[in-house]
């Protein structure tokens, strides 16, 4: 029922690996002033203690199906897109596993605010 809400001309559709359900289940992002707070609204923050990182991985203080969409987004967009691509060859070693997908998908979910907070389809040139 989501994906049939989602028209196809939808300026998500061309981030490469966002299909019509995620972009359904974004929402409006016009109420995040910044980038972080939508990421940190999606889950896909690292817990920080001050100014050092807690190493037992994302906050799970976000939303849930946010999160799974972002993650699952970001297996396709590691194959496809270009940027998440060079960011998941760039990271690979010095992470490994889930922690370099969850970092993948919160660049997604960094790209995605953009693309909705600006208004603008997806470039992979900028």
């Amino acid at each position: 029922m989501i994906e049939e809400q989602v028209p196809q001309d939808h300026v998500l559709l061309t981030i490469l690996g966002v299909g019509r359900l995620a972009a359904g289940i974004v929402g409006d992002v016009k109420r995040f002033p910044r980038p972080e707070s939508f990421v940190a609204c999606c889950g896909l923050v690292v817990e920080r203690s001050g100014k050092s990182v807690i190493s037992r991985g994302i906050s799970k203080r976000g939303d849930a199906v946010l999160r799974r969409a972002f993650y699952l987004a970001s297996l396709t967009a590691i194959k496809v897109n270009p940027i998440i691509k060079r960011f998941y060859e760039d990271y690979k070693g010095r992470l490994r596993g889930k922690k370099l997908i969850t970092a993948c998908a919160r660049k997604l979910a960094v790209i995605t605010w953009a693309v909705l907070y600006y208004n603008k389809p997806f470039d992979a040139s900028e």
